[in-house]
């Protein structure tokens, strides 16, 4: 199953074991599920859990993103029409999600992605992809 995940889930993730964002990331390590990505995508996923707040192990960082890398679809995401959007520094996220036919974009923030489902994509929080899948 192809889907897009928002560097929110997998933050989340890391660094709560037990909750739903880190079955999707178990998931993902599994490879039950394949991401999408573009560059973008994966910069932003390396420069997010490269902050100091979070202090995560950078080999721990590195393999992840290369198991994304390696086992994910890489797509080139065109840009999706001009208009308003909720927060466009997410825009990469969806232009993903577009570009890679996927079904799903898993995020943390949903309020980001209200003009998905519009054009074919569900946009559901760790918890409802679990409970879909």
């Amino acid at each position: 199953m192809l889907v897009v995940i928002d560097t929110s889930v997998i933050v989340s993730g890391l660094i709560n074991p037990d909750g739903p964002p880190a079955r999707v990331v178990d998931l993902l390590l599994a490879n039950v599920i394949q991401a999408a990505f573009d560059d973008r995508v994966l910069a932003e996923y390396d420069e997010v859990l490269a902050r100091k707040p979070f202090s995560f192990n950078r080999k721990h960082e590195h393999s992840l993103l290369d198991h994304v890398r390696l086992n994910g679809t890489q797509v080139s995401a065109p840009p999706l029409p001009a208009g308003e959007y909720p927060d466009r520094t997410d825009l990469p996220f969806a232009e993903v999600a577009f570009a890679a036919g996927a079904a799903e974009l898993v995020t943390g923030n949903p309020a980001h992605f209200t003009f998905l489902p519009s054009i074919g994509i569900a946009v559901l929080s760790p918890q409802e992809f679990l409970e879909k899948l």
